[in-house]
């Protein structure tokens, strides 16, 4: 039998896939135009607004370009969704000032994110940003 899923759940679900596919048309419909992202990668850890999350995307996407979140679990109700997850992606591409590496990374992440008014007002990712240097060769 299959679950019910929340607006929440699909707005999460589709954020993810925007990522995955690099649509940053969707953006508009998936966040709120005051938007807070919450991630270790970020300048300062936070990207707020829709402009500044296109910018971060894209930043991201041009340093490992076959940036991939594949959800393994999830638990959403009308205004929170969590989630765990697997990040596969390549370092081809600067990032960050950091000359690409060609190295394969592959990591979880657990994400909790609020959802109001039919859109996604933030957005928390937590990950080991260490086993990302250590993957890419640039830990000591």
């Amino acid at each position: 039998m299959a679950q019910a899923t929340t607006e929440s759940e699909r707005l999460v679900n589709a954020y993810v896939e925007a990522w995955n596919e690099q649509d940053y048309s969707a953006i508009p419909e998936l966040v709120s135009e005051a938007v807070v992202v919450h991630n270790p990668t970020a300048p300062d850890g936070v990207v707020r607004g829709r402009d500044d999350l296109e910018a971060f995307m894209r930043g991201v996407v041009a340093g490992f370009p076959d940036f991939h979140l594949t959800i393994l679990d999830l638990l959403a109700d009308e205004d929170r969704v969590m989630y765990e997850a697997e990040l596969t992606m390549t370092h081809e591409g600067e990032f960050e000032g950091i000359p690409p590496t060609g190295r394969e990374v592959e990591i979880r992440e657990m994400a909790n994110c609020h959802v109001a008014d039919g859109r996604i007002q933030e957005y928390r990712v937590y990950f080991n940003q260490q086993a990302v240097f250590e993957q890419l060769g640039l830990a000591d």
